[in-house]
């Protein structure tokens, strides 16, 4: 029997199915974390590959049995980019004795969209450690907004959200700003304890800044104006994304999916959202997703193995 392979690769975990070639998902299971972008190329490579393998080994498959594999992941928005991480997982497995025909990795965002609107007009907006948001017109072309990472993008992301509130907690720490909520939330949950502390905390131990943004949702929750002030801006860069997508596919109803760990859920954050774009965006309707990342993996899989033999 002949396998296609879906993985929508993450910060924190890894999702990975196992399809037969008519796309039916027969086998799916979890595994650590495969953003290459936090964790590394090398450790990346490392949990898909046994992942791949945990999933054929249930099935009692075998490596030769796979047609296609799609690995969806962060940081793969650009064609070079891309290729790179092709070839990479390619030459990494054949140091395992393994040697795939068919790979191809993208943007997890694009997998994400394909899940969420399979045969219809619309977007994914993902705000989790990075922000993106990718949308597809009429014609089946994809538009993309953001996503030019955490140095120079990712507004509207748990990142940006993150730096912010460790911004807002050192300067009260030391006068220059407001007292914060923030500060209180992070102390107790990180043990920081003082200026000193958080510096190590970010530089030293290499604090996940991205994880600081749910403390931020926690404090707005209970009215801390920082971190209220904090959202209130991140949530108008999303918005922007939004209206400038709408500018590119010039739609004058646009379907929204949300995706992503800060905003595919009730929170103070999300609803905020939800509210700025009803008052700001009225043609603009969000709507859940047809399907997950996962099953928009598995579409692509099936695409690229029926049109190309699964030599990617």
């Amino acid at each position: 029997m002949k396998y296609l392979i879906g993985i929508d690769g993450g910060g924190t975990k890894t999702d990975c199915a196992i399809a037969d070639l008519s796309g039916k998902i027969i086998n799916q299971i979890k595994g650590k974390p495969s953003n290459f972008l936090v964790i590394g190329v090398e450790e990346a490579f490392e949990n898909l590959f046994s992942l791949i393998e945990e999933n054929l080994f249930q099935l009692e498959g075998d490596f030769a049995d796979v047609k296609q594999i799609v690995i969806g992941v962060a940081g793969a928005g650009r064609d070079e980019d891309a290729m790179l991480l092709e070839k990479s997982f390619k030459d990494y497995a054949a140091e395992e004795g393994i040697h795939f025909k068919g790979v191809k990795v993208l943007s997890d965002a694009l997998i994400a969209l394909e899940g969420a609107f399979p045969d219809s007009v619309g977007c994914i907006l993902i705000a989790g450690t990075g922000s993106i948001l990718f949308g597809k017109d009429e014609n089946g072309i994809i538009h993309r907004v953001g996503g030019f990472g955490r140095l120079i993008g990712d507004e509207g992301s748990g990142y940006s959200i993150g730096r912010k509130a460790l911004n807002a907690v050192s300067k009260a720490s030391d006068g220059r700003g407001e007292e914060t909520l923030i500060s209180e939330l992070l102390n107790a949950k990180m043990n920081s304890g003082s200026a000193n502390g958080i510096i190590n905390k970010v530089y030293t131990e290499k604090l996940d800044v991205a994880s600081v943004a749910r403390i931020v949702i926690q404090a707005a929750e209970e009215s801390d104006p920082i971190a209220e002030d904090i959202l209130d801006e991140e949530a108008d860069e999303l918005v922007l994304h939004i209206r400038s997508l709408i500018n590119k596919i010039q739609s004058d109803n646009l379907n929204v999916a949300f995706s992503g760990s800060l905003i595919d859920n009730k929170n103070f954050y999300s609803d905020l959202l939800k509210q700025k774009i009803k008052f700001t965006l009225p043609n603009v309707n969000i709507v859940k997703p047809a399907s997950s990342p996962l099953s928009g993996a598995i579409l692509f899989a099936k695409r690229i193995a029926s049109t190309s033999g699964g030599q990617g």
